[in-house]
């Protein structure tokens, strides 16, 4: 269970689909096994359970007295996110020494972080691109980016609604991407709890999409505010939708002033000239 967020993250996989390596990490215990072989935790069979966090939901007039335990619950976050940072620095050292870039891309579920990823793969190619992927189950995406050229991993979370240092330490053990490379990190879609996780990354992308409306970085400020960059994408179903451009670069600069936004098109391939110019950019 993450105590920041609440999720269940007891359970993470890292899949290689080229070798059909899992590297699976069960309750602190870390082991690797093939696809499909089965493994056991302690001697036996485990069947791996999350439960749910329980959701108090009061109406309005309603009042509710609860034990004291604000105190507690912020010394589990910072011990959590402490131990998370520092991890991140030690990667992002790492990364560093081999001229390693990573850029992590965060968004809500479908605003074409994929197809962004695979056009990207395809048509930046400067230097060597591998990605690690996240996502709560399937090996969908990395099975998408390798059909589009590069190298991947699949990070599956399980109840977890986000990638963490540890998890992205596991994944680059897996890649072992070759010195120079471009390292790719799409995020599990969610515009809350990836931005509370350092990876070791250089950038934070957001990607939002022109069908997802132009409050959202009213809606999730602490998102937008973690962002070296926002990548408009879905630019050309703006004759179909009610989306105010300059209302969402408003409002995303608000937060974080003087941000760089991208309107784009991962599907048309509208303006992603500047999308690999701010890629290249990253390494001089």
């Amino acid at each position: 269970m993450c105590d920041t967020c609440g999720c269940g993250a007891t359970d993470v996989r890292v899949v290689d689909p080229g070798s059909g390596a899992v590297t699976h990490t069960h309750d602190g215990v870390t082991h690797t096994h093939q696809s499909g072989e089965a493994h056991s935790h302690d001697g036996g069979l485990t069947v791996h359970t999350h439960e749910a966090t329980p959701v108090d939901v009061a109406q309005p007039d309603e009042t509710h007295e609860h034990p004291r335990t604000g105190s507690t619950t912020v010394e589990l976050e910072l011990d959590v996110l402490g131990k998370n940072d520092a991890l991140a620095a030690e990667t992002r050292a790492w990364l560093a020494a081999r001229d390693l870039v990573a850029v992590n891309l965060m968004s809500s579920p479908g605003s074409g972080k994929t197809t962004l990823l695979e056009r990207t793969i395809r048509e930046a190619t400067d230097r060597p691109v591998v990605v690690v992927e996240g996502d709560q189950e399937t090996l969908l995406d990395a099975e998408r980016i390798r059909a589009a050229g590069a190298r991947a991993v699949q990070v599956n979370t399980g109840a977890g609604c986000h990638l963490d240092a540890e998890m992205f330490s596991a994944a680059l053990d897996s890649l072992a991407p070759e010195p120079g490379s471009l390292v790719m990190v799409e995020n599990v879609g969610n515009l809350v709890c990836p931005a509370l996780f350092d990876l070791g990354e250089r950038a934070r992308v957001v990607v939002i999409s022109v069908t997802e409306g132009d409050d959202k970085p009213l809606k999730y400020p602490h998102m937008f505010s973690a962002a070296d960059l926002v990548v408009l994408n879905k630019i050309d179903l703006l004759p179909y939708v009610d989306f105010d451009v300059h209302a969402l670069m408003r409002h995303a600069r608000a937060l974080r002033p003087g941000v760089r936004v991208l309107p784009v098109s991962a599907r048309t391939g509208e303006g992603l000239g500047a999308w690999y110019g701010w890629l290249a950019g990253l390494h001089s």
